[in-house]
């Protein structure tokens, strides 16, 4: 992210502010520092109309409940040469009698206030260590009217963090793909297809400092998406300036002009023939990302903007695609002679090239249609885009969001228990706590369903990192199993899962990844944009899901354990089972109808079980039919 103007003198910290609870008129920002008005002084409490929500961000929900909490936010950008501004802010609260200065307004038992930090590199754990040391020698002085630390701590990370790089080691600070796997196994990568399926996915835990962990931690599994993938995360108005007048289409527009630009001209730079332009407020009023079948999910507004000339990029006719890329594949067999046999595979070879760390993404360039910094292969995909928000915490003034039209999707965070009662307003919900995935709609649960391929690399992942887990001296710092690895792993799956798209006569390699799963992405927005461009360096990528082969009764044991854990029948399956072994146990001696019951009923319901699965199985039915005559 270049910096544009004067924001090169200032740094890439914007602002540190102070944010206290105050008894009458609730939470406020009580210093700032530059003031965050030009014209203010540092004790105002005045804030931009699009800050508006950074009082009740920076001090979160229940935040009374915690002695000390951690939150990273997003705010949208102030002018329309800047893009999201990362928001990381330490709480903490102290007895009012433990003060040593005490000012007329402070009338509680305890004083809550939180330290923030507003940059525009998105350096979470980074920020978060420096101001937690901040932020407790703060407190320490038990007069919040020395201000002077606050000030020095903006000098100093603007020094220490100009001109720093976005490398690996700074940005995942703090975040642990092992400890995500060791949580939610198999399921994380459910959610890895469910945000590329640009879904609204909201995720909720208390205290904040998991929510926003557990969050992050995710979208660290994407490729360069921390680093150059969220610059357009947090484009949105206010509620009393959203959906009132049309000119907000044009606002909206207006913060993204890098995709104002005319797609002819793009076709003729890229030889992409038979793509129309993208409009921007139709897209962001548009939800036709969603597969066939799943359109009642997200259905369109009532009203688009007048000034809509141009095609909506959201709803074009995925073939005109397919179309143009057995044109473009092609061109590319002309043009890149040079690699003749990149793509030659003997079918149902394994994958086997061992994947580079995430940090060797090498140059970045900006992406002439995404507009995003991309590498070689085009990634960060552009998912966080054109009304795509991503919300690592979200305050309660800020629920109208879920439900406003010109957000296509979100990946959001909450602590407050009425964004997770409202299930209608997003189409999956997190719950960190018990490591559960709730999907209300049938459909998506079939288009998430894992493959048996999909299977094998979350078992792969589970198992390698599961392995010498309690070597406290090792623990997460080695290559194979260590948060590195697990982030090189999700690269090879989205490499390979992209290059496989980009073959004719696809559909045996894309299998392997679930067909309504790539039915319902290849008309998402992320999609279209990535497949819209030529990307050559994609070219040196095996095609074919990292995991593909001959079924096994290995797969069949693999299905059955998934299905078992995750199923509300397979779990009363499984607590049947476990009720017919402590029965045998405790009465051993007799053998009477209770035990010989509950075999009738553990045996009933294991044959019934092993029927759904093959039939939802068809590759793998031979198979199961034969493992249920082994178990009955």
């Amino acid at each position: 992210m270049e910096p544009h103007g004067r924001d090169e003198v200032k740094g890439p910290v914007l602002h540190i502010a102070v944010v206290g609870f105050h008894h009458k008129k609730g939470c406020q920002v009580e210093f700032s520092y530059p003031p965050l008005m030009p014209d203010e002084g540092h004790d105002s409490n005045l804030l931009p109309e699009e800050w508006k929500y950074l009082p009740f961000l920076a001090l979160p929900d229940g935040a009374h409940n915690y002695q000390e909490d951690t939150v990273y936010f997003h705010l949208p950008p102030l002018s329309g040469d800047m893009k999201c501004v990362y928001g990381v802010s330490c709480y903490r609260q102290i007895e009012a009698k433990a003060l040593k200065v005490r000012q007329a307004d402070v009338t509680r038992e305890t004083v809550q206030k939180s330290v923030c930090v507003l940059s525009r590199v998105p350096l979470y754990g980074l920020l978060q260590a420096k101001l937690q040391l901040i932020t407790h020698a703060y407190f320490e002085e038990k007069d919040f009217s020395q201000i002077s630390i606050l000030k020095e701590l903006y000098d100093h990370m603007n020094g220490s963090l100009r001109g720093s790089a976005l490398d690996g080691s700074q940005v995942y600070l703090g975040l642990s793909p092992r400890d995500l796997i060791l949580q939610f196994r198999h399921k994380v990568l459910i959610l890895f297809k469910l945000i590329l399926l640009e879904k609204k996915v909201l995720f909720y835990v208390s205290p904040v400092n998991r929510l926003v962990g557990a969050l992050m931690t995710v979208l660290s599994l994407f490729p360069g998406m921390i680093e150059h993938g969220l610059v357009d995360s947090s484009h949105y108005r206010p509620k009393s300036s959203v959906s009132e007048d049309l000119s907000l289409v044009e606002s909206v527009s207006g913060a993204e002009e890098f995709v104002s630009v005319s797609v002819t001209d793009i076709i003729a730079n890229t030889t992409l023939e038979g793509v129309e332009t993208a409009q921007p407020a139709a897209e962001s009023l548009s939800s036709g990302n969603s597969a066939e079948g799943d359109n009642h999910l997200l259905k369109p507004p009532s009203r688009t903007s007048p000034d809509s000339s141009e095609s909506d990029w959201e709803t074009l006719d995925p073939s005109v695609l397919e179309e143009n890329g057995s044109k473009e594949a092609a061109e590319g067999k002309e043009t890149e002679s040079e690699l003749p046999d990149a793509f030659d595979s003997k079918p149902g070879t394994p994958i086997t090239v061992q994947p580079q760390a995430a940090g060797g993404q090498g140059a970045v360039v900006q992406g002439l249609v995404s507009g995003l910094e991309e590498d070689q292969y085009g990634l960060p995909l552009p998912i966080f885009t054109k009304g795509y928000l991503c919300l690592p915490y979200m305050a309660l003034q800020q629920h109208h969001l879920l439900s406003d039209v010109t957000v296509r999707g979100f990946v959001a965070g909450a602590t407050n228990i009425l964004f997770r009662q409202q299930r209608h307003l997003s189409d999956a919900v997190v719950d960190v706590e018990e490591a559960g995935v709730h999907i209300q709609d049938p459909e998506l649960r079939k288009i998430l369903s894992l493959t048996t391929a999909d299977l094998r690399f979350a078992d792969y992942l589970v198992k390698h990192v599961t392995e010498n887990r309690d070597d406290v001296f090792l623990d997460g710092t080695g290559w194979e199993g260590g948060d590195e690895w697990i982030r090189a792993q999700f690269t090879l799956y989205l490499h390979s899962l992209l290059s496989s798209a980009l073959q004719q006569d696809n559909e045996r390699l894309l299998a392997d990844y679930g067909a309504p799963f790539v039915t319902a992405w290849k008309i998402t927005h992320n999609y279209r944009v990535w497949y819209s461009n030529k990307h050559p360096a994609m070219a040196a990528i095996t095609p074919g899901h990292p995991f593909q082969g001959q079924y096994s009764v290995a797969d069949v044991k693999l299905r059955l354990s998934h299905s078992v854990q995750n199923s509300e029948r397979g779990k009363k399956i499984g607590n049947a089972m476990i009720t017919t072994s402590r029965s045998m146990v405790q009465t051993g001696k007799v053998v009477g109808q209770s035990v010989g019951g509950a075999l009738t009923s553990a045996k009933s319901a294991m044959s019934s079980w092993f029927s759904t699965l093959a039939q939802s199985n068809p590759e793998t039915k031979p198979l199961l039919l034969s493992d249920r005559l082994l178990v009955l």
